[in-house]
């Protein structure tokens, strides 16, 4: 959880962080209005968690309910035994890499691609207090996440690829036994560490962790508007910085012998394209004029201009009120 000290998060990083993009977005705004776009009417703190937390959460019950039910697929998927696809003794030669622990355990990648989005996400709610930002953000992630887990889970089972590591798997005193009329494996390993050697195809690491980092590297990149067309290569550093984390993650399980290279590839091509649908299902491309807030504000815009008369907005990261007068919200007419 992040907690406010002294006006200011306990987080140091995140915090100069969430500063040097807030910079970035005032002068992206000032930017906007020189092009004449229209000034967007919504007050600062106007939605929060308090005041309209509920009401988004209602709204979207259906939403969280499917959530819940993508959970237990992925318990299920856990649980049921995968594949045992046919492993002869010429196959074993490719099969015979050390069984290593490793290096980025699997407790770590819900850390590092839900919970470290998650509290980016805090820190630019305590800045902004827009509670359909937060909402959709934490939405969106962890439906990319599971998404990607129910689809990653479900081909691992279905395909059943010994891993390089099979062999020490299925023999872990290193004596061969193959079916004499089939010439299939026999293992005597223990099942647990068996079952897991059929499940290779793709890799669960890569996919969950382009998922959760790859929704990340596009919430930054439409909260500093880093395709606005001004060069700032510093943005593109920024959003390019989770995508290198996953990779890293990535290279880690074919380092550790748990995957072969197509799996890798295949586990984190898949997460980033599901990050992306997800992503656009609650937010403009970041490209956008309006990339930096979700589809959900912008309609509450439409509905609140035309109930009431239009009023001056604060920077939507936030900002004093001397250099809120100076940097407005604008928003592009629909063509």
């Amino acid at each position: 959880m992040v907690s406010r000290v002294g006006g200011k998060t306990a987080f140091p990083f995140v915090g100069h962080l969430v500063e040097a993009i807030g910079c970035w977005v005032r002068a992206d705004t000032n930017h906007a209005r020189l092009r004449g776009n229209t000034m967007a009417d919504i007050q600062l703190g106007a939605h929060t968690v308090q005041s309209h937390g509920v009401k988004v959460a209602r709204f979207h019950m259906h939403d969280w309910i499917m959530l819940l039910l993508l959970v237990v697929i992925e318990v299920v998927l856990n649980v049921i035994e995968p594949f045992h696809r046919f492993v002869g003794r010429d196959m074993m030669t490719d099969l015979k890499y050390p069984l290593k622990s490793n290096t980025v355990p699997f407790w770590a990648v819900p850390v590092i691609g839900i919970i470290l989005p998650f509290v980016i996400f805090l820190a630019f709610y305590f800045r902004r207090r827009d509670v359909y930002d937060l909402h959709h953000a934490i939405l969106g992630l962890l439906y990319s996440v599971l998404i990607t887990g129910v689809i990653t889970d479900a081909i691992k089972d279905a395909v059943g690829r010994p891993r390089p590591d099979f062999f020490w798997r299925c023999f872990p005193d290193g004596k061969e036994v193959y079916d004499n009329v089939t010439a299939n494996v026999i293992c005597h390993g223990e099942n647990s560490v068996i079952k897991e050697g059929h499940k290779s195809f793709p890799s669960g690491h890569s996919s969950c962790s382009f998922a959760g980092l790859g929704f990340l590297s596009w919430y930054l990149a439409g909260k500093i508007q880093a395709f606005d067309r001004r060069g700032h290569i510093a943005k593109l550093c920024v959003v390019l910085f989770p995508l290198l984390c996953a990779s890293l993650v990535a290279i880690s399980r074919v380092d550790d012998y748990w995957h072969h290279w197509q799996d890798v590839f295949a586990g984190g091509s898949l997460g980033l394209i599901v990050a992306s649908f997800c992503y656009l299902q609650f937010f403009p491309p970041p490209h956008d004029a309006n990339g930096w807030g979700p589809h959900a504000y912008f309609q509450t815009l439409a509905d609140t201009q035309s109930n009431t008369p239009m009023t001056r907005a604060a920077n939507p990261l936030g900002v004093g009120s001397s250099e809120a007068e100076a940097g407005y919200i604008y928003t592009r007419q629909p063509v």
